[in-house]
C-alpha cells in the first residue's frame, strides 16, 4: 500500500508538468465498462500486446487478474510470454536506465495513471486516456512520426496504429495577428496533415471578422468501420488502466453508501437519545 501511495503522488506530479505542457484539448467522456468483465479483460489483453513493451505496472500481479474474471490457466496462457509467473509483478524486462539512454526519458509506470490524471486535471483519468490514445496523427516534423493534439510533441509513437487505420487531421487556428504596418487583423490558418504525416498550411486574413478566437481540430478516419472498433478498443483498454489503478473502488463505493446509511441512522438515534436524556434537565 505505501509503494502504491508512492508511485501515486510522483506521478500525480509528473502528470501535472506534462498537463502544463498539453495544449487543453477537450477530453471525451469514456463508456464506463468498470463493472464489464469482458470489456476488462480485453482492456487487459490490449495492454499486456501494446503498452508493455515499454510501460510496467509495478504495482499490479498478475493473479490480480482473477479479480476480473480471468483464470489462472487464460492468464498463463494469453498474457505471460516470458518466464514470469503468475504472483510476479507486471515488470517490463527494459531497465530505466536503457529506455533513458534510448527515448531520453523513462516511459512511466502505469499502474495508476488513471488515478494520477484525475487528481492533478478534475475529469475522470480514464476520460484523459481515452482521448489520449484517440488523438494521435501522423506528422512528419517530430522524430517519432507522430503528434497528438491531448498532449502536442508528445514524445511518445502511436502504438496502436495497426488497429487504428489511417486518418488525416484538418487543424484550423483564427486569431489576431500583425501587419507589416503594425495594425492588427484577424487571420485564419489551416494546417491540413494527410495520412502519411504531410501537412500544407494555409494562412488567409478575415476581413470584418467579428468572431472569438478558433482552435479546432477534426481527424479524418479513412474508414468508419474501422474507426468504430478501434473507438472501442480504446474504451476498454482506457477502462482497464482505471480498474488497475484502483482495483477494489466498486467495493469502496457501496461500502461508502452503507457507511453513509449508518451515519444517517446514528444520527437519528442520537438526535432521540440528546432529547431524552435533555428532557426531565430542562
Amino acid at each position: 500500500m505505501i509503494k502504491k501511495l508512492i508511485g501515486t503522488i510522483a506521478l500525480s506530479l509528473t502528470c501535472a508538468v506534462s498537463f502544463a505542457a498539453g495544449g487543453g484539448y477537450k477530453l471525451d467522456q469514456a463508456p464506463n465498462r468498470i463493472n464489464d468483465m469482458a470489456a476488462l479483460q480485453n482492456g487487459a489483453k490490449l495492454f499486456v500486446n501494446y503498452c508493455m513493451g515499454c510501460h510496467s505496472a509495478n504495482s499490479m500481479r498478475y493473479n490480480k487478474l482473477a479479480d476480473i474474471g480471468l483464470t489462472e490457466e487464460q492468464i498463463k496462457k494469453n498474457l505471460l510470454f516470458t518466464t514470469d509467473k503468475v504472483g510476479d509483478l507486471m515488470h517490463i524486462a527494459m531497465t530505466p536506465a536503457d529506455a533513458k539512454k534510448w527515448f531520453g526519458v523513462a516511459p512511466p509506470d502505469l499502474s495508476v495513471i488513471a488515478r494520477a490524471k484525475s487528481a492533478t486535471m478534475g475529469p475522470s483519468g480514464v476520460d484523459y486516456v481515452y482521448t489520449f490514445l484517440r488523438t494521435f496523427y501522423r506528422d512528419t516534423s517530430k522524430v517519432t512520426g507522430w503528434n497528438n493534439l491531448v498532449f502536442p510533441s508528445v514524445g511518445m509513437p502511436n502504438v496502436l496504429w495497426q488497429l487504428e487505420g489511417p486518418r488525416s487531421l484538418e487543424h484550423v487556428v483564427v486569431h489576431e495577428a500583425e501587419r507589416a504596418d503594425g495594425t492588427k487583423a484577424w487571420e485564419r490558418s489551416t494546417a491540413s496533415y494527410d495520412a502519411q504525416g504531410f501537412s500544407v498550411i494555409k494562412t488567409e486574413e478575415l476581413k470584418d471578422y467579428n468572431g472569438s478566437p478558433v482552435d479546432r481540430a477534426i481527424l479524418k478516419p479513412a474508414n468508419a468501420s474501422a474507426s468504430a472498433a478501434f473507438d472501442n478498443n480504446v474504451a476498454d483498454l482506457s477502462n482497464f488502466l482505471g480498474w488497475m489503478a484502483e482495483p477494489m473502488q466498486m467495493e469502496r463505493r457501496k461500502l461508502g453508501a452503507w457507511v453513509l446509511l449508518f451515519l444517517a441512522l446514528f444520527m437519528v438515534v442520537a438526535w432521540r437519545l440528546n432529547a431524552a436524556f435533555w428532557k426531565d434537565v430542562k
